[in-house]
């Protein structure tokens, strides 16, 4: 079982930048998979992100290329999202998942999921 722990997510004006952190405690050796998905209330969750385990291959979501990044820390098993001009609609319970083998994009792709850290993006 790997857990995955986020932290980040605050009330930020529109336009504004925020970083989150997903942790994977105790698996610095294990070639995972992570990835960011967000839910907003009464949609879908969606794709964000995701890196492979040295960070090299990254996908993204259309709707967020060119604002947000993702880089992984291999020694801390730790995935960041660097989020910048963010608008209203990014507004999500944004989270972390993991999973072994190749990155997608498919949230059902993934075993392992974190508790979720709110983004409120106001106008």
């Amino acid at each position: 079982q790997v857990q995955l722990v986020e932290s980040g997510g605050e009330n930020v004006q529109a336009g504004g930048s925020l970083s989150l952190s997903c942790v994977a405690p105790g698996r610095a050796s294990d070639p995972l998979v992570m990835a960011w998905f967000r839910q907003a209330p009464g949609k879908e969750r969606e794709f964000v992100a995701a890196l492979n385990w040295n960070g090299l291959v990254r996908k993204y979501a259309d709707s967020v290329k060119g604002r947000f990044t993702a880089s992984k820390d291999n020694d801390m098993n730790t995935m960041y999202l660097q989020m910048n001009r963010l608008k209203p609609e990014d507004t999500s319970v944004y989270y972390c998942a993991a999973r072994r083998d190749v990155v997608i994009s498919n949230d059902r792709g993934y075993d392992y999921w974190g508790q979720g850290t709110q983004v409120t993006v106001s106008s």
